[in-house]
């Protein structure tokens, strides 16, 4: 690689806040699209597969998101906050994603039989090692996602995602109906995945192009090695719930458990998702100025706030005729965890911005202590929660550790940055005090009517008047984010 001086940060991405408020509404976009794809998918997959599909399906995507948290060493984020020319940067960037991508893939290969006999589902095997093949596409496209990211281009983003929910979702539909099981779901996921990384490659301008210049190296693993690590405890985190439901309580409950967590991750697949395309650059652009990054950190929570904190009430209060509605009677036994991971949920959504927060400030060390020490709290409380209550036990251990250690935790460290804990709080009080409204509505509901249809939609039409007055003075807000 040539060597050349870095360039002025202020040359290598928009400046003002249009692009953010831009990439912010494409991503709202992309979201939409994308969850109520997903959604109305799994409601058909949900009357096309078992219980026990998804848990051979759950053991499988337990595998894969163990190798992709350590995959490309943290090192492709630096492309976002690099400050110069990242151009400079990405050949050695895309070495390193390609070279441990390769090596996740073998040792995800030849350890699925263990990994799979030790959650007691053997039959998981070979889905396991069709399903991580996604590591080496997350190799290919790692430098031109995230270059996507920094210019803000979420437009390039939308028609990617589209593309891979449309071609996953025909796929999957297609085989489940045909009797594939959770082979499906991998098939679907391996062939909407390929096909979308062309699409970034042609919409970014940008194919993989590895290149190694050794200057460049320690720098990238520094930042980029604790992150990993962070990554592999955030891996740990959300998925030691999986192989305790496994091993302690077996496949069927593990599927109905992973409906429940995938209701529950909704917030944080949804809202959370739409400002993390954005946040990490949208930090880095203020790192040094703490006016800045006060009012950017308090801007962001304000709009997760606005739609996360209702959105976890009902999904905790009408946990019981969402799933039977929703997925139909045989899934019922979900609302059970649901009721407690909507919690989870909540804290997740904020959990990830204080983290996006954080590395931007170049404190991803901070980062991995924080999720190890997540990690170690519920190893010690989750086994527990399912010996004494089932998947329900699991769900609550799970959202007790968030509640009880995780968010007061976090909130610390950020506030050790300089940030007001009582200014970002103020940014919230409206939409959490709104929340407590639509719970004591729901409560009320729950009492005079059974859970049932009658129930969901008369609870999502009050829940919907009793919020609004409260978070309709912060429009003007909203729309000045930037």
């Amino acid at each position: 690689m040539t060597a050349g001086t870095e360039a002025d940060p202020a040359e290598q991405a928009p400046s003002g806040r249009a692009p953010i408020r831009k990439a912010l509404s494409l991503s709202a976009l992309n979201t939409v699209i994308s969850k109520l794809g997903t959604f109305v998918t799994g409601i058909v997959l949900a009357r096309l597969l078992t219980p026990e599909d998804f848990g051979v399906y759950a053991v499988a995507l337990v595998a894969l998101t163990a190798v992709l948290s350590l995959n490309e060493l943290g090192v492709s984020l630096a492309l976002v906050r690099w400050p110069g020319d990242p151009m400079r940067i990405a050949p050695t960037v895309t070495t390193i994603s390609l070279v441990s991508s390769g090596l996740m893939y073998l040792a995800c290969f030849f350890g699925a039989p263990l990994f799979a006999d030790a959650l007691e589902a053997p039959e998981a095997t070979g889905v396991i090692r069709l399903l991580c093949v996604l590591v080496l596409i997350d190799g290919l496209t790692a430098t031109p996602e995230q270059l996507v990211n920094r210019q803000f281009r979420q437009g390039v983003r939308l028609l990617v995602d589209l593309a891979n929910l449309l071609i996953t979702t025909g796929v999957t539909v297609g085989l489940a109906a045909t009797g594939h099981g959770p082979w499906s779901l991998a098939w679907g996921q391996l062939v909407g995945n390929v096909l979308s990384a062309l699409v970034l490659f042609r919409l970014a301008g940008m194919w993989p192009r590895p290149g190694f210049d050794r200057r460049y190296l320690g720098r990238l693993l520094r930042f980029g090695l604790p992150l990993a690590g962070a990554s592999l405890l955030v891996f740990g985190m959300l998925n030691i719930d999986y192989v305790v439901t496994g091993r302690v309580l077996g496949a069927a409950a593990l599927g109905l458990y992973l409906q429940a967590f995938n209701l529950a991750s909704w917030p944080v697949n949804v809202f959370s998702l739409v400002v993390r395309r954005v946040s990490l650059a949208a930090f880095a652009r203020v790192q040094e100025d703490p006016a800045q990054r006060q009012a950017t950190l308090g801007r962001m929570a304000m709009l997760l706030a606005v739609p996360t904190l209702p959105a976890c009430v009902v999904l905790g209060l009408l946990a019981l005729p969402l799933v039977t509605t929703v997925y139909g009677q045989p899934w019922a036994g979900s609302a059970a965890a649901l009721q407690f991971l909507a919690i989870l949920g909540a804290v997740r959504v904020f959990g990830e911005l204080y983290y996006d927060f954080l590395v931007a400030l170049g404190k991803s060390r901070a980062t991995m202590w924080l999720q190890g020490g997540w990690l170690a709290a519920l190893g010690a409380a989750l086994p527990v929660g399912a010996l004494l209550g089932g998947i329900q036990g699991v769900a609550l251990a799970h959202a007790g550790v968030a509640v009880l250690l995780v968010l007061p935790v976090y909130t610390l460290v950020v506030a050790r940055t300089g940030i007001s804990v009582r200014l970002l709080a103020g940014s919230v009080l409206r939409p959490a005090l709104g929340a407590l409204a639509v719970a004591a509505v729901l409560v009320l509901l729950r009492v005079l009517l059974e859970p049932s249809w009658v129930l969901l939609v008369a609870g999502l039409g009050l829940s919907g008047l009793v919020y609004l007055p409260f978070v309709w003075p912060l429009r003007r807000k909203l729309r000045e984010f930037g």
